[in-house]
């Protein structure tokens, strides 16, 4: 049995991409799966959201939303907004792991970052993390600005005392630009590891089949799949540009 948390670095970096392709995988090599929204945000009471697309990309055993707040705002925001209960976290604890006992993964998906404030009381999702002793999936943007939004949470979940499980690209563009191809080394660096993943943009528009598939393709070993971390920098990476420190001696 394994529960991983999946956060980001901030809202919208491919959070529900990423849990899909874990999802995907673990369901390809026979596993049982469970995937928990603790809450989702932005969304109306019959509204497809998060999990609807899981379902669709990965179709996992098991889908949990354990709260739902109309506006798309932080779920503590949210839920005073709506004149509705705040989630209880310690309540939420006790249902995931009730899940542990008939699935091999328990996926919990959050909502924004790592420190969005869940209830009354500030609550976060490293709060559930901590409560749950659970690894957390970091979802990062590569585009500029990435290295001290990445920094800032990896720090945050080594001030609590949480294990990062990788650090994974959720939408790598097309034709990434300079900022992107120069910040994957330095996203290995602050991470003291090589990525554990890197998603290519616009996978969540395929069908489950062509998505597993990419799944895999853009997912390290240790979720199921087949990237390599440095082959993918040696291709994307810029090359070196002005004088090296070797060379700077040498002049």
């Amino acid at each position: 049995m394994t529960i991983l948390v999946v956060s980001g670095t901030g809202t919208g970096v491919g959070k529900t991409v990423v849990t899909a392709a874990i999802a995907a995988l673990a369901m390809a090599a026979g596993r049982r799966v469970a995937v928990v929204k603790p809450v989702q945000t932005g969304a109306a009471a019959t509204e497809p959201a998060d999990l609807a697309e899981v379902d669709r990309l990965a179709a996992p055993t098991t889908l949990l939303e354990l709260a739902r707040y109309p506006d798309p705002l932080a779920p503590a925001a949210a839920a005073r907004l709506a004149g509705l209960p705040f989630v209880d976290l310690t309540r939420f604890a006790d249902r995931i792991q009730l899940l542990t006992a008939d699935h091999e993964l328990v996926l919990v998906e959050g909502a924004g970052g790592l420190l969005v404030p869940f209830d009354a009381s500030g609550g976060t999702l490293a709060d559930l993390a901590r409560a749950l002793a659970a690894p957390v999936v970091l979802v990062a943007d590569p585009a500029l600005g990435t290295l001290n939004h990445t920094a800032l949470t990896l720090e945050a979940l080594s001030a609590r005392g949480l294990e990062c499980a990788g650090v994974v690209l959720g939408s790598w563009p097309a034709d990434p630009d300079l900022a992107c191809r120069a910040n994957l080394a330095d996203l290995e660096a602050l991470l003291g590891r090589p990525l554990a993943g890197a998603l290519a943009w616009g996978i969540g528009r395929l069908g489950r089949p062509d998505f597993a598939d990419a799944a895999r393709a853009g997912l390290a070993p240790s979720f199921g799949g087949r990237f390599d971390a440095a082959d993918f920098r040696r291709t994307h990476d810029p090359r070196p540009r002005g004088p090296q420190p070797d060379q700077a001696e040498q002049d």
